[in-house]
């Protein structure tokens, strides 16, 4: 929930709490400091009425990555043998030991059963209370916290504590510590030139010019693919996720007439409009990233289709700056056991800043929370993200659980890694987007650094090189050509460690390329002996695919883009294709792919050349083998496609 002008009226100075902590309790959560943007504002009334969200632990998730590397893994003998939903929800459910101790511990405070509510994927418990019930319960204060950018403004406490028989059953609590800002991935880069209205189509001319404009013709000699043919199938459409951003028909159509006349003038995305969404727009409103997602996806998959999954009403989209609310409301949309609406009139997101339904505002969708009502397609991309610095471990671990429910079930989720190298967005947490006192640590993105999606970062064909020539990693310094700097995201997680698919890749990076840069190793020893960067952690991007001087119509213009929001979609929809020819055998889709990857480069094109530059340093380097700049490398269409055909 985001607080309005008049609910923010509402907030007042309230006396301070003077009980101590007793001794039975002890802190769950705790913030040093809130992200540089962040402002810590007055107290709110003891009156005010707070959405209070308790997540539960959940039984089996140490067993998790067993579990979906018994179906992701190539040489697994239940490979591509996902899931169901249902099964999903059993293996996962929270004990009812863990259920019945966080209920009796609020009744004993005095929360009335009648007011206590359970998700219907067992996951959360749900009451309101008065701020002075909260902060009685949790033992700490509560303030308004306002985004200096955005104006946001959130309830939030520094830290609060729970009973030490308490702490084993709960994940996190919201109202929290949480304070969230999230962006884009590239899309929206402003444009290093406007070009003429019509392009004439020739594959040859193109290709010629592949330096300067990457255009359909110069995605299929990259990737090695032929054009799409043949009758798509109804069960393999492309997901692609927006937010906050808008696609315009008239700007599709120009890109169809002038790259692809394959393409029919009027071909469009199927609508998933979720808690209120509409699509498309006018010119004069298109947004750069959905024009360049679709753009570029369907010359890849064409005839097959594209699903667009638009999240959230016109008011939260935008007036309030929830582009990136965490994803929660596409999650919800997708699995209606992440969702506690579908049964119990509550949510699982957080109340506070993710966007609640219905919504008074003006114009606003006056709907329920819609929960469970799209079954998501086989793959998935998304090109929005933030920093891991952003909000807490917990709410991460969370939503990344979520993702390799998914996985189970066999989907696939693509992200884009980031468009500031090792650093996050200038800004975010210091000046350069960086950590640490000094800011010069690495900033990991999230929700990249979860180990069950694949992450995607962005290479591009230097200027007098063609498509034929090995690529290198995006390294645009400011104003050559953007007007704000561009380089692969890339780097290591402070919250999770190396996945097993992964430790011999990132062993070997270490052995034979070692960083020049001092290092930690793990969360609790952040920035020690002058490190900059995590050695243990879970390592990014896993692929990469090009993502620089993007030919894209955007408000009737054509103008050059670029990302890892434009790498993003066409990795994922090269999965897509390989996807429809396994189904067309009588084979599930490849869902979770990352084990296969691994376990398999050659089926990808390696990249060395290039690093990503950040925090007063080149960053890392592209080298043999995987590396944080360009994970394994490029697709190679006709690699993968016959690599996947012979699994079972």
């Amino acid at each position: 929930m985001r607080i309005t002008c008049i609910a923010f009226a509402l907030v007042l100075a309230a006396t301070a709490q003077g009980a101590a902590v007793p001794n039975s309790h002890v802190v769950h959560e705790k913030r040093e400091s809130p992200p540089s943007k962040w402002v810590k504002r007055e107290k709110i009334s003891s009156s005010y009425v707070l959405p209070m969200r308790i997540g539960l632990k959940q039984r089996n998730l140490d067993r998790g990555h067993s579990f979906l590397m018994d179906v992701s893994h190539p040489d697994s003998p239940n490979y591509a043998k996902h899931w169901t939903p249902e099964e999903v929800i059993e293996m996962f459910s929270p004990t009812e030991k863990t259920v019945d101790a966080v209920k009796e511990w609020l009744i004993d405070f005095g929360i009335n059963s009648d007011r206590i509510t359970h998700s219907d994927n067992q996951g959360w418990i749900a009451f309101d209370a008065t701020t002075e019930e909260a902060e009685n319960l949790l033992h700490t204060e509560y303030h308004i916290y306002e985004h200096s950018s955005t104006g946001h403004v959130t309830p939030a406490c520094d830290s609060y504590h729970v009973p030490k028989h308490i702490r084993e059953h709960v994940d996190y609590i919201t109202p929290g510590i949480r304070l969230l800002s999230a962006t884009k991935r590239g899309g929206t880069r402003p444009p290093t030139k406007t070009l003429p209205g019509y392009f004439p189509w020739s594959e040859e001319g193109e290709l010629a010019t592949c330096d300067k404009a990457i255009t359909p013709a110069c995605k299929y000699a990259l990737t090695k693919q032929k054009y799409p043919f043949g009758k798509p199938r109804s069960d393999n459409s492309l997901g692609i996720y927006e937010e906050g951003d808008y696609y315009a028909q008239e700007d599709l159509d120009l890109f169809f007439a002038n790259f692809t006349p394959y393409i029919p003038h009027g071909t469009h995305p199927s609508p998933a409009f979720i808690d209120g969404a509409e699509a498309p727009t006018d010119t004069a409103n298109a947004g750069g990233e959905s024009d360049l997602d679709f753009e570029l996806a369907y010359p890849l998959i064409y005839p097959q289709t594209i699903t667009l999954y638009q999240t959230d009403d016109l008011y939260y989209a935008t007036n309030l700056n929830v582009t990136s609310g965490s994803f929660n409301t596409l999650l919800d949309a997708l699995d209606g056991s992440y969702c506690t609406y579908s049964a119990y009139g509550e949510t699982g997101d957080d109340p506070n800043l993710d966007p609640v339904y219905p919504d008074p505002t003006p114009g606003g969708y006056k709907g329920k929370l819609q929960c469970g009502i799209y079954k998501p397609t086989n793959v998935i991309s998304i090109s929005y993200g933030g920093q891991e610095s952003d909000l807490p471990a917990y709410y991460q671990q969370r939503q990344c659980n979520e993702f390799m429910k998914l996985g189970l079930q066999g989907h696939s989720i693509f992200f884009a890694s980031g468009d500031d190298g090792v650093a996050g967005p200038p800004g975010d947490d210091s000046s350069n987007g960086c950590l640490g006192d000094n800011s010069t640590i690495f900033s990991p993105a999230w929700p990249n650094s979860c180990p069950w999606v694949t992450n995607v970062g962005a290479t591009k064909v230097y200027p007098g090189r063609t498509v034929f020539e090995p690529e290198s990693a995006v390294v645009d310094p400011e104003g050559q050509p953007y007007s704000i700097a561009f380089s692969s995201g890339g780097g290591f997680s402070n919250i999770y460690p190396q996945p097993d698919y992964q430790k011999a890749a990132v062993a070997a990076f270490f052995e034979k390329h070692n960083p020049p840069y001092p290092y930690y190793e793990g969360n609790s020893s952040f920035g020690a002996n002058g490190g900059i960067y995590n050695r243990i952690g879970r390592g990014y991007p896993d692929v990469a695919a090009n993502g620089d001087n993007i030919a894209t119509y955007n408000q009737g213009n054509y103008s050059s883009s670029g990302g890892t929001s434009a790498s993003t979609p066409i990795f994922a929809s090269i999965v897509n294709r390989i996807n429809e020819l396994r189904l067309n055998t009588g084979k599930n889709p490849i869902g979770f792919m990352n084990p296969a990857l691994y376990s398999n480069p050659w089926m990808l094109n390696d990249i060395t050349n290039g690093t990503n530059p950040g925090c007063g340093t080149v960053g890392f380097s592209a080298v043999p083998g995987w590396d944080p700049v360009t994970g394994l490398g490029t697709p190679n269409y006709p690699k993968m496609l016959a690599f996947f055909l012979t699994l079972p």
